[in-house]
């Protein structure tokens, strides 16, 4: 449920061509059908549109649905699916919007749903609530948090009293706890994280005492554990991470033992794996990934052996599935997916192979449950 994907922030240069097709790195390609498997969609800013796949849930290969990439807004740099599995959100940074689209539970197929939902200046990252009742838009360029409620039976946004919020300059990340009792944003400009209270049944946002919550240099990626203990952000210009408990009533945030930590060059995306014992780091500027267990009483971190593990080149983004078996990573300059099989025991990743190649460059995967 979180996302966080800024690709104007770091003056990444985009291709001016969509090169057709999007090839599945021994994959395959095609329409799917049928209820096996679970859905994976990925934004690619540059080609205003989102790739879809079927994924096999025991090898994790990718299978493209027929009629994939599917058009949209303009540089959709962030998206989110709903809890349903019934609609995907995209951010549009380009075009100071969010679109809805609708999954055809047959085949994966996404149809967009107008008109398209205003947000703030360059919209740039997605959080959805575990009840599917609330989604959160963080809007870089004018300095707020957009909250709407959302429609069961349609997937339309209403933008709800109050909204948008104020918070720091240059939201790039958002992260709602499991919980949906608090929501933080990584503001890179000032080197901190923003927390917030949101109210139960309206979705209002309130400070939290103490924030804005010190961290390092560019936090661009922020997760949270399952079990709402600790909460992680990676510091692209610190090359650190850092890692703070979550107080569960007030939700206000303290250093974790061991944090800040050393990362490798250019820490852009962090995820828990969804049993909360691992921790995962995308290192763009050393193309590889950061492995490390967590404890889970005082949180601190400990580098798994073997790590970093290779990926492609530019890994931009880090996306765990929901069965916890592979890790799979959006690369930036080798315009392709990595996956990487993970032990569930100790971990560790292995057999990193291309699990689609986009052939420009993807910005965030999400999957359906």
């Amino acid at each position: 449920m979180i996302v966080n994907r800024w690709a104007g922030s770091l003056g990444i240069v985009f291709a001016l061509t969509w090169l057709a097709g999007c090839g599945g790195g021994g994959s395959g390609s095609g329409g799917s059908g049928g209820s096996s498997g679970r859905n994976a969609y990925v934004s690619v800013p540059e080609a205003n549109a989102i790739s879809a796949f079927r994924v096999d849930p025991s090898s994790g290969n990718f299978k493209t649905v027929l009629g994939s990439p599917f058009s949209g807004g303009s540089s959709p740099v962030s998206i989110a699916v709903h809890p349903s599995g019934k609609f995907v959100y995209a951010a549009n940074q380009g075009g100071n919007d969010i679109s809805v689209f609708t999954i055809d539970s047959n085949t994966g197929e996404l149809t967009e749903a107008m008109p398209r939902t205003p947000a703030g200046l360059n919209p740039t990252a997605l959080a959805i609530d575990s009840g599917g009742d609330l989604l959160f838009a963080a809007n870089q360029t004018s300095n707020t948090i957009s909250v709407y409620s959302i429609s069961s039976s349609d997937g339309k946004l209403t933008e709800i009293q109050g909204s948008p919020f104020a918070t720091g300059a240059r939201p790039v990340a958002l992260a709602l706890s499991p919980s949906g009792k608090f929501l933080y944003a990584g503001s890179a400009n000032v080197a901190a994280v923003f927390g917030y209270s949101v109210a139960a049944g309206t979705g209002t946002l309130v400070s939290i005492p103490g924030s804005p919550f010190a961290v390092g240099g560019g936090p661009f990626s922020i997760t949270i554990d399952p079990s709402e203990h600790f909460l992680f952000v990676v510091n692209f210009t610190a090359n650190t991470v850092t890692g703070m408990s979550i107080n569960a009533s007030s939700g206000v945030l303290t250093l974790a033992s061991g944090s800040p930590f050393a990362a490798a060059t250019g820490p852009i995306s962090v995820v828990f794996h969804p049993s909360g014992q691992y921790l995962y780091v995308a290192n763009i500027g050393t193309n590889n990934i950061s492995a490390y267990s967590i404890d889970s009483t005082t949180g601190a971190p400990t580098q798994l052996t073997g790590s970093p593990f290779t990926a492609g080149t530019g890994p931009l983004s880090a996306t765990v599935d929901p069965g916890g078996k592979f890790l799979y990573v959006g690369n930036q300059s080798s315009k392709d997916i990595t996956r990487l099989q993970i032990d569930s025991s100790t971990g560790l990743l292995s057999n990193s192979v291309t699990a689609t190649t986009i052939n420009l460059a993807p910005s965030q995967i999400v999957f359906t449950k």
